[in-house]
């Protein structure tokens, strides 16, 4: 269970006053936004719904749900590469329970939806991901730095995770020697795009 990985998340707060344990937060924001929450009001709210079986289930003696404040404050203290290692690792079980390995990895960039500020003057949000096309599973996700692009990001993550034999699906910008090098030319496949006027 994924609990399992998100014990190994450093908690940013101090041992004092610590009522609600980081895994447990963590966890059931997931199960949040899997319900349809999208904000930390809907999270806390998604709690306290079901604050009893989620203490019967999870053996917790919370005298009450946390508030909203509360949830985001301990959400956004989490340290987001750490909390990516706990999210790749766990995947890496699941392909190692049972699944057959990776054979094909499709890469790709996404603009997340409603990320751009106006007033902020702030640019949009990209993500590049390995998504597992047998397992149906998401290998690692990055966000793309706003200066730069998704090439180095793809460079980067092809050998932290360390996949044998896999062939890779990537647009056509990837079609780089540096990024074939890093692969290995026999696992590098070019992902044909079609743009229409």
């Amino acid at each position: 269970m994924i609990i399992t990985f998100l014990d190994d998340l450093k908690d940013h707060r101090r041992s004092q006053g610590q009522r609600y344990e980081l895994r447990f937060i963590v966890l059931f924001s997931i199960m949040a936004i899997l319900s349809n929450a999208k904000s930390y009001r809907d999270i806390a709210r998604f709690i306290k719904k079901h604050i009893e079986k989620l203490q019967k289930d999870f053996g917790l003696k919370w005298k009450k749900a946390p508030a909203y404040t509360t949830v985001r404050n301990i959400i956004q203290g989490i340290n987001k590469q750490e909390l990516e290692l706990c999210f790749r690792a766990y995947s890496q079980s699941l392909l190692e329970t049972g699944r057959e390995s990776p054979v094909a990895v499709a890469v790709d960039g996404k603009v997340l939806r409603g990320s751009y500020d106006h007033f902020q003057d702030k640019k949009a949000i990209q993500v590049l991901s390995f998504f597992d096309t047998r397992s149906e599973l998401i290998l690692a996700h990055e966000t793309i730095d706003a200066k730069t692009n998704e090439i180095p990001v793809a460079q980067a993550l092809i050998p932290q995770l360390g996949l044998e034999g896999v062939v890779y699906t990537l647009d056509a910008l990837h079609c780089q020697k540096k990024t074939f090098e890093i692969a290995g030319n026999e696992n590098m496949e070019e992902k044909k795009t079609h743009h229409t006027g």
